[in-house]
């Protein structure tokens, strides 16, 4: 059916452009008066009201094919066939005498899982995001869609009548094979969606999809850093000393590792060139940069945050000098995941057995900060099951049940690596060095960490190291690094609290899974 209203879509517009190069949707993204270039040449767009994903706009619908597979909750909402089907009817008709962009990419380095998807912009600036992100086909191979998706930010919503939350919306059918998203303008929107379609498909297939990045050494060794956004994933995975292959999704098959994507899409706020050289040089001209502030000559401003905290930039995967093409590596030899701890309490790298990396699997802990959402004044601990619980449309143990068979079959080794506050919480406490973090990654990654000595966390039951080359031995427990040891104590056993209530959401976990986490005795 997708293919047929796409069609009609098609027959209604005014002007249809076909997978244009990137100078031509720039060009004509100034002309329509999108965005502006920046001094090096970045296409800089703003996103009006919505400068992040919407979760509470988020829906699939309840079709007979998928009702039986999908986690149906808060995450994933249902809605009604027939209200998809008028609500996508009325979407068609608001392209009538307007410019198409379509763009015909795929989703997945992998051939043998590849989804082919057909993207429909409004806007030739989402067009140009949609080329970055996504992979182009080989213009040699004639591949039918298996996704479309149609995306209309000038097109709003009437809630009372579509049947929607807002004016915004982002729906999901798979029985139709067909994205739909109007309102908002943010092109993460299109990114995440995407992500989810593969997050239902590929677990039928024994593939893991995961919301990580990847990279690997010189000796092949590849290496997985699964984190929630502003834990490091781009960060980390973005080493002169190693080949990038991807920064943010991923799937695990029984051949090795895949990047989703053919781009990145990296979290701009207070960027550096000094912390993050590749990022910093990847956005010039070509790439995109979403509510990043520019003065009057044009210079970004990337502290600025007066638009959002969530400032935001896209760029090929090639943009990156030592990149991996195409994004295909082996079985990770080690998985690192990463957390923000704000309440400075969980030490700097520990290692996880097994079932502890089941447990902070499905627990995907980091902190929210004061700012970064409406309503928040200090910081709070969240827990994000599988680290990409918005993007999941089937039960979170799925993916777990999948993570734990590929750690078993290949023998990986995991670490949990706070990017977090040290000596203290956040407001009193700093964060830890990136100095001192890529120094902890790289020792675990070249194997260092298994020659020395550990002993268990008193409340997070986990194995901290007693000394890493190149790293201060006393910052390696976090109680030492704060003044007041009580107030460490009072801290990280509410914190452990907080990780026991959590769990307790899944139910039918088996004892020595809830027995991996944080000590109950305190």
């Amino acid at each position: 059916m997708s293919l047929g209203i796409t069609q009609v879509l098609f027959n209604s517009c005014s002007k249809v452009h076909y997978n244009l190069p990137s100078p031509t949707l720039i060009e004509i993204a100034l002309l329509r008066k999108e965005g502006m270039l920046s001094e090096q040449g970045a296409l800089v767009v703003e996103t009006g009201k919505y400068t992040g994903r919407s979760p509470n706009d988020r829906f699939i619908v309840d079709e007979p094919d998928v009702h039986n597979e999908i986690d149906w909750g808060s995450v994933n909402k249902p809605f009604k066939p027939e209200d998809f089907d008028r609500l996508l009817h009325r979407l068609t008709a608001y392209f009538q005498q307007r410019e198409a962009f379509v763009f015909d990419g795929c989703a997945g380095n992998d051939p043998t899982h590849q989804l082919s998807v057909r993207f429909i912009n409004e806007l030739a600036s989402q067009n140009l995001f949609s080329q970055q992100l996504f992979i182009h086909q080989n213009s040699e191979i004639n591949k039918d869609t298996d996704f479309t998706m149609i995306c209309a930010p000038g097109f709003k919503a009437n809630p009372e009548y579509d049947k929607t939350n807002s004016e915004a919306f982002v729906i999901i059918s798979f029985s139709q094979r067909l994205v739909i998203i109007g309102g908002t303008q943010y092109a993460g929107e299109m990114k995440k969606s995407i992500f989810s379609v593969l997050n239902y498909l590929l677990p039928a297939r024994g593939v893991l999809p995961m919301h990580c990045s990847a990279n690997m050494g010189a000796n092949g060794d590849t290496a997985l850093f699964f984190g929630l956004s502003g834990t490091g994933k781009t960060t980390l995975s973005s080493d002169p000393d190693r080949q990038l292959i991807g920064d943010d999704e991923h799937g695990w098959t029984d051949n090795g590792v895949f990047n989703f994507e053919g781009g990145c899409y990296a979290k701009c706020i207070r960027l550096s060139e000094e912390n993050e050289p590749q990022i910093w040089q990847a956005l010039k001209c070509g790439s995109l940069l979403e509510n990043v502030v520019m003065n009057e000559n044009r210079k970004v401003n990337f502290d600025n945050e007066s638009l959002t905290e969530n400032t935001r930039g896209s760029y090929p995967l090639d943009y990156i000098p030592n990149s991996v093409i195409p994004s295909i590596g082996g079985h990770p030899n080690v998985i690192i995941f990463l957390t923000a701890d704000a309440f400075g309490v969980m030490p700097p790298i520990a290692r996880l057995s097994r079932l502890q990396a089941l447990y902070h699997f499905l627990s995907g802990y980091t902190s929210k900060l004061a700012g970064t959402e409406r309503g928040i004044v200090e910081p709070e601990a969240a827990f994000v099951a599988c680290y990409g619980a918005p993007f999941l449309p089937r039960a979170p143990r799925v993916y777990a049940d999948l993570l734990g068979q590929k750690i078993d079959q290949h023998n990986s080794e995991v670490y949990l690596l706070n990017t977090g506050w040290t000596g203290g919480a956040y407001g009193v406490g700093k964060r830890i060095s990136i100095k001192h973090t890529r120094t902890l990654v790289t020792a675990a990654l070249e194997g260092l960490l298994k020659e020395v000595s550990y002993h268990k966390d008193p409340f997070f039951n986990i194995d901290v190291p007693d000394n890493c080359p190149g790293i201060p031995t006393e910052i390696l427990d976090p109680k030492n690094t704060w003044a007041d040891k009580d107030a460490y104590d009072k801290s990280a056993k509410n914190l452990a609290s907080k990780f026991k209530n959590n769990i307790e959401k899944f139910n039918g976990l088996s004892s020595e899974i809830l027995e991996a986490g944080p000590f109950s005795n305190n």
